[in-house]
């Protein structure tokens, strides 16, 4: 065999070398992209990432729950004596010292804190209890707010834990007035 028949058999060994491993990638990529791609999330979830709530129809003390990624969210017009009640409460009184707010982060749990408006007659916080996740009913309990009556856990006037075996506040969600009437979730 001459150098000129061993080079051209080289480049022909070479050139189906790359041209396998090319199949290769390109199949193997397009069996593992629908493994990848289920596990974004789905269309319907995405829709409710951000959801608008009317919230013309509440009376100063009266609460609205809506459902929001699969969770209820209670949203309250809280009357000034509701107000006044939370806002009496001294932040070492509180079993959990932090708002729990996503829309301001780490900061102390006082009413001014956990509301939606500077004034704090707007409350959005997430309807599952932090103990063992069932649902408080609002408008119960020792001091006013939410009650889960499965473990005990009573919450203030601003869904801070205040008795019983749930560890965290209530969370409140990103939440935000888009107008006057409309409050939008995520």
């Amino acid at each position: 065999m001459s150098h000129a028949e061993e080079e051209h058999e080289g480049n022909r060994r070479d050139f189906l070398y790359y041209a396998t491993a090319g199949a290769g990638a390109v199949t193997a990529g397009a069996a593992v992209w629908p493994l990848v791609n289920q596990m974004n999330p789905s269309a319907d979830v995405l829709a409710l990432s951000s959801i608008r709530v009317d919230v013309s129809s509440l009376e100063p003390g009266s609460q609205l729950t809506v459902k929001w990624l699969g969770k209820p969210v209670f949203i309250r017009r809280r009357s000034e004596e509701e107000i006044s009640a939370a806002r009496d409460v001294a932040i070492s009184d509180l079993p959990d010292g932090i708002a729990r707010n996503d829309n301001l982060g780490d900061v102390p749990a006082d009413d001014e804190n956990r509301t939606l408006d500077e004034a704090g007659e707007w409350l959005v916080m997430m309807g599952v209890c932090t103990h063992l996740g069932c649902v408080p009913l609002g408008d119960a309990g020792d001091f006013g707010g939410w009650f889960c009556p499965c473990h005990g856990s009573h919450y203030d006037t601003a869904g801070r834990i205040r008795k019983g075996p749930a560890p965290t506040n209530l969370p409140v969600p990103v939440a935000e007035f888009v107008d006057e009437t409309t409050i939008k979730l995520g």
